[in-house]
Order: structure tokens, then C-alpha cells, then sequence
């Protein structure tokens, strides 16, 4: 094959006869490629066009295409740990710019703004109660 024969050529609406459409929804349907590879592979320009002849003449429900296009994820436990990992250092990270938030605010003002513990807090409650 030449260089050309594997060049994608964009089309125009005019280019797509009702055969061409109902090969491309017969393709999805079937589960040979997505809407949005056959969008690419055809050289379709439109986001819509291939959603629009997959509800006009498809079998299939594509009322709500992302859903039924899309699979859920799933982590290995690889993934999750390092997922897990990044989450941690980001918290760490948090924790710290906090702690220096709180520890320039008590340099500035002279006040104690630690959060008191709350044991501590429910002992002197019951002591001013009596």
C-alpha cells in the first residue's frame, strides 16, 4: 500500500451515504471500536455525528452513550497503594504548612491556638456546672 492509500481524509455531510452509516453503527454495535475511534478512523468531523446515526439507526439504547461507552476503572493493588501513597504525602504536606500556620499565629499574638483537648474541655464544663 502506498502512503497515500493510509492517509485519513476528512469528509463533508455529503460524503456519508446511509450504507456508510449503518456499516459504522453495525461496527460499534458489535464491539469492533467506540464511536469516538470510528470518528477518527472514518475522518468523521462532527462530536455528535456518529451519536446521532447510532440513536437514528442503531438497536442498541445510546440515549446516555458515556455511560454505556465508558467501564469502570479498576485499581490493581499496585496502583491503589501508590494512589494511597501520593494521598498520604499530600496530607503530610497539608499537616505541615498548618502546623507553621498555627505556630506563626501564636508567635505573632501570644495565643494559644491549639485546639484543647476535648476530655479536658468536658472536665471543665462539669466543674463550672456546679
Amino acid at each position: 500500500m502506498d502512503k497515500l492509500d493510509t492517509v485519513k481524509v476528512k469528509r463533508t455531510q455529503k460524503d456519508y451515504t446511509l450504507g456508510f452509516k449503518l456499516a459504522v453503527v453495525d461496527s460499534i454495535e458489535k464491539g469492533d471500536m467506540t464511536y469516538k475511534q470510528a470518528q477518527a478512523i472514518y475522518g468523521i468531523q462532527g462530536r455528535s455525528t456518529v451519536l446521532v446515526w447510532l440513536r437514528k439507526h442503531g438497536k442498541l439504547d445510546w440515549t446516555h452513550p458515556l455511560k454505556s461507552q465508558t467501564m469502570p476503572h479498576k485499581e490493581t493493588p499496585a496502583q491503589t497503594i501508590k494512589r494511597l501513597e501520593r494521598e498520604l504525602a499530600d496530607a503530610k504536606a497539608h499537616n505541615l504548612i498548618l502546623s507553621k500556620v498555627v505556630e506563626v499565629f501564636e508567635n505573632d499574638y501570644g495565643e494559644n491556638a491549639r485546639k484543647k483537648s476535648s476530655t479536658a474541655s468536658f472536665g471543665n464544663s462539669k466543674q463550672t456546672n456546679k
